[in-house]
């Protein structure tokens, strides 16, 4: 299977987040909701930022369980299954290369603030060329496209700091008369408008599986962006309206298309401009560049789902997934081209409705009683928080338009349609739904393609390599029995499973087990037990591994233990006898072992409580 190089830290995690939301919600999208809400715009600008804290913390706790390739798609295929998982990679897909096009087009616009005079034409051409040069970076490495990120963020971080410094001191108290333009519905719609602005910070999910240590730098980098955007965004919009007033709105349109620029223009005349000009274009840059890094994950990711063609999971020899980035390039082309603004706040429609979704993986996920699905990190009040989100973006939903809805519901129907006939024939996945609804029919649930998923992809978030003892587990007996025994009952059972292995027969198998009782009891605490064996012969290992809710009874001065591990082998193999001991005992000792292995829905699942256990691996 093709799996992406894991090449960005912590502070890469948040280049890519926060340059995913500086841009035009910041140099454009002020002077229009200034015009309109007045000064309240600065509350409306916090008011957007708790919107989509929900969301943020949703994906911070799937990218945790699931650090994967995708994002978004990926947690809603996993969740709600293959078609809405095809639905929701291809939307995401869309509505990330939309807003990364129209990022690049306004590369143009700012650099006709510097070089004045360019055509409408010149600025598109403008935006092409950056458009490949961003394609050609990420296509070399995606470390060099997030080192790219960091120094273009931090820059873009200093300018605005810059402007902080110089227009805090000259801001004008009486540009804040009227705060309250109109009433709190105009304050709410305003920030509805201003939210999609943070939608960026939940895309770096989309690059999860290229994260180095991601149970930290997700969401710590999120976390992160999250509160320097919203800082920068509510000081920004705070002194540029304190500075300007009503001239945000001296503008043939009704209102500023450079909102910033023009703050910086008027304290420090027009090197300001040019400076803040800069930090337009920096923020345009590192949208465009997180936008074509995180929106080609998603076909790539849906590729290996085999929900689209498996030519667009290849990776080079720098191991980049070459082909979906090529296609997402040629489609931002191709949208840099086209009158956006339609299409814009379809990509915002299409964006708030996969946020609904994510809520919706998240409350399904850990309803549905997935032994491993093990977040690092969990959302706080779960799951009030994400009921409170899944209302407002409804609300939000209903405030985009007719038209934006219209265009949204025919592409899902078009996505829908494509995986009915092609993605449902070549994907085969059970998802989180569909064991949930087991769940609460009382259906018996047997492990599933999901569950082993989720087990690689623990294994491998955490950095898990096989050892010996991980293979012996993988192919031994696991027994879950139903009724209570006594000893002699289960030490027959024990010699009936491990004679063949062992190639000895059942009755010494049971008398060595007998013999070692004699010697000391084998029952470690009041629920756990580890008969272990010395039998004849060389190279021989075994163990068998056993659940009894109603108990065994080893002896009338031992309580009734439920969790068993018969080990068996031969005197070469004394050591490795020693360190399956050491290892169970690491295993066994973590606080939620016991309630894991008791809430196990079968032996599969008792088989990958052992497995995912913390413990040293031996080598």
């Amino acid at each position: 299977m093709t799996k992406l190089k894991k090449q960005l830290g912590l502070i890469d995690v948040f280049s890519i987040a926060a340059g995913s939301m500086i841009s035009s919600g910041l140099f454009i999208l002020p002077g229009l909701a200034y015009a309109k809400s007045g000064p309240s715009v600065i509350l409306a600008y916090f008011l957007a930022g708790l919107i989509i804290l929900p969301s943020m913390l949703s994906m911070a706790e799937l990218s945790t369980a699931m650090p994967k390739a995708g994002g978004t798609y990926f947690f809603i295929n996993v969740s709600l299954g293959s078609g809405f998982g095809t639905m929701a990679g291809t939307s995401a897909w869309l509505s990330l290369a939309l807003k990364s096009a129209f990022a690049l087009v306004g590369i143009g616009a700012f650099s006709s603030l510097i070089f004045p005079g360019f055509t409408i034409f010149e600025i598109k051409l403008i935006a092409v060329f950056f458009c490949i040069f961003f394609s050609i970076m990420n296509l070399s490495s995606v470390k060099h496209a997030g080192k790219l990120q960091v120094l273009m963020v931090l820059g873009l971080i200093l300018i605005l700091l810059f402007y902080l410094v110089k227009g805090l001191p000259v801001v004008k108290n009486d540009n804040f008369s009227n705060f309250m333009k109109d009433d709190l519905h105009t304050l709410f719609m305003t920030a509805g408008m201003i939210f999609i602005s943070y939608g960026g910070l939940t895309k770096v999910a989309s690059i999860a599986e290229e994260v180095d240590n991601p149970v930290k730098n997700i969401p710590g980098g999120m976390i992160l962006a999250f509160i320097t955007v919203t800082s920068l965004y509510v000081l920004v919009v705070f002194t540029t309206v304190g500075i300007l007033g009503k001239e945000l709105l001296n503008s043939p349109v009704g209102y500023s298309l450079t909102p910033i620029s023009d703050g910086a223009q008027k304290i420090m005349h027009s090197a300001g401009g040019v400076i803040l000009a800069i930090g337009g274009l920096l923020a345009f840059f590192s949208t465009a560049n997180a936008g074509i890094m995180t929106a080609s994950r998603n076909p790539f990711a849906m590729s290996k789902d085999k929900l689209i063609p498996q030519m667009f999971s290849k990776v080079n020899k720098k191991n980049v997934p070459y082909l979906s980035i090529l296609i997402t390039t040629a489609f931002m082309i191709g949208f840099i081209f086209l009158p956006l603004e339609t299409l814009v706040k379809t990509a915002s429609t299409m964006q708030i409705l996969l946020f609904m979704f994510v809520n919706v993986s998240v409350i399904i996920m850990r309803e549905s009683g997935i032994q491993n699905y093990r977040p690092k990190f969990k959302s706080p009040m779960y799951p009030w928080i994400q009921i409170v989100a899944i209302i407002i973006y409804i609300f939000l939903l209903i405030q985009m338009g007719f038209y934006p809805l219209m265009i949204t519901l025919i592409f899902m129907t078009i996505s829908l349609f494509w995986y009915l006939v092609y993605g449902r024939i070549k994907n085969n996945k059970e998802s989180a739904l569909v064991q949930l609804v087991k769940r609460i029919k009382a259906s018996d649930l047997q492990t599933t393609t999901l569950d082993r998923e989720l087990r690689e992809i623990v294994r491998e978030r955490d950095s898990i390599e096989k050892d010996r003892l991980d293979h012996i587990i993988e192919d031994c007996k696991v027994i879950d029995l139903k009724n209570s025994m006594d000893r002699d009952e289960f030490f027959n059972l024990i010699g009936n499973e491990l004679c063949d292995s062992l190639d000895s027969s059942c009755d010494l198998i049971k008398q060595k087990l007998e013999d070692r009782e004699e010697e000391s009891s084998t029952v470690l605490t009041d629920n756990l037990a580890i008969p272990h064996i010395i039998v004849d012969g060389k190279n021989k290992f075994d163990i068998l591994v056993v659940r009894c809710k109603e108990g065994i009874h080893f002896s009338e001065n031992t309580p009734k233990v439920q969790i068993v591990f018969v080990i068996a082998g031969s005197k070469d193999e004394r050591n490795f006898h020693l360190q399956v001991l050491a290892a169970i005992a690491q295993i066994v000792s973590n606080p939620n072992f016991e309630k894991k292995w008791l809430k196990a829905k079968n032996t599969e699942a008792l088989r990958d409580v052992i497995l995912l256990g913390e413990r040293r691996r031996m080598f």
